[in-house]
């Protein structure tokens, strides 16, 4: 494919705050968006040149968005199968349809990781009660049951320690396909956010470090506290993941960083195949911001510099009523805010985010 003109249409399925971003970032650079959405009041129509309100499974109403839009992306992974299939059979989709398909069940997420020589948290396949208990025998406890799907901000996952009530756990999952993950005893959380252009250019950001608070990403700081050494390796393992995955797009690779006699240790816990919350730094915090970046790539665009501004970025949520701390947020000094026109106040929601540059470190 030629690379689109100022101009062009891209759709967008999903229509929340990272709709809404890319949006925006599109618009800056003269590309439309069209977002796709069942959710009639969600953010990024506030923001889209075009709407389409209808259900994923309705294939009149994609076969019309196909039409309107010159390529079609996403902004979040867990997008019907058969939806993506149906658009890549009518437009061209990027990141394509069977990245979707990897990283939308944990279970064949991790086995494509470790085909690759990637280290991950050890694992079993969990599908019955029995199939649960032989897999804490092996694996022992503490560890994480996980649903293979639908999981995210913590939802759909449950700590076992010793004594658990296995059956009890699997009950609460709703006895659905499970996976078992190892406890890994990590120092920190990092994240590689990058991004591979369609001619197979690769450009990360800043390796950065996650805090998480109730199992929802709290905090951000860029970069993140580990040796040089390790933020290499950490970027060329996001790569080698793009790369395999023939991923063209923003992608963002979560890993823990394990203490060991012999140095750091990385393992990957998730992959997202899309513009990720550990990203938001690069808003303010780096010369191309994620969001452009990924409108650039699936545009087939160059790729723009990462590089980032200031010594150090700090990202922090705002979460259910924190962002009532609007007003004084606005007036302090040197803080950028951004609000996601969420029309509902939730515990546990997204309301928005704040970023802060810091000259020195």
């Amino acid at each position: 494919m030629t690379s689109l003109r100022p101009g062009s249409t891209i759709g967008i399925l999903g229509g929340g705050q990272l709709a809404r971003m890319l949006a925006k970032a599109g618009a800056r650079l003269g590309l439309r968006a069209h977002v796709y959405s069942p959710v009639a009041d969600d953010p990024a129509f506030d923001v889209c040149a075009a709407r389409t309100i209808a259900a994923f499974e309705d294939e009149t109403a994609l076969a019309g968005f196909a039409a309107a839009v010159d390529v079609v992306t996403y902004e979040f992974e867990n997008v019907p199968s058969q939806t993506a299939a149906f658009l890549e059979a009518h437009s061209l989709v990027r990141p394509n349809p069977r990245v979707l398909a990897l990283t939308q069940d944990r279970l064949t997420e991790k086995n494509f990781v470790r085909g690759l020589g990637i280290e991950t948290a050890p694992f079993e396949n969990v599908e019955s009660v029995d199939m649960l208990a032989a897999a804490v025998s092996r694996l022992g406890l503490p560890a994480i049951l996980k649903t293979r799907r639908f999981g995210y901000d913590g939802k759909g996952q449950i700590m076992l320690r010793e004594g658990a009530d296995l059956a009890g756990a699997y009950e609460q999952l709703g006895r659905a396909p499970c996976v078992l993950e190892g406890f890994v005893p990590f120092t920190r959380e990092v994240s590689v956010v990058a991004a591979r252009g369609a001619d197979g250019a690769f450009r990360a950001y800043d390796v950065c470090e996650n805090v998480h608070e109730h199992h929802i990403l709290a905090l951000t700081v860029a970069p993140a506290r580990i040796s040089p050494q390790t933020a290499t390796a950490s970027v060329e393992m996001a790569r080698k993941i793009a790369e395999a995955a023939d991923y063209v797009g923003v992608i963002a690779v979560e890993m823990f960083v394990v203490e060991t006699t012999g140095g750091e240790l990385l393992v990957v816990n998730e992959i997202a195949p899309r513009v990720h919350n550990s990203g938001h730094w690069t808003l303010d915090g780096a010369v191309t911001s994620q969001f452009e970046q990924h409108m650039r790539a699936v545009a087939g665009w160059p790729l723009g510099s990462t590089r980032r501004h200031g010594a150090r970025v700090e990202m922090r949520n705002l979460i259910g009523d924190e962002v009532d701390k609007w007003p004084e947020l606005l007036a302090e000094e040197g803080a950028s805010l951004h609000l996601y026109g969420k029309k509902e106040t939730r515990p546990g929601r997204k309301m928005g985010h704040v970023t802060r540059v810091f000259a020195e470190d």
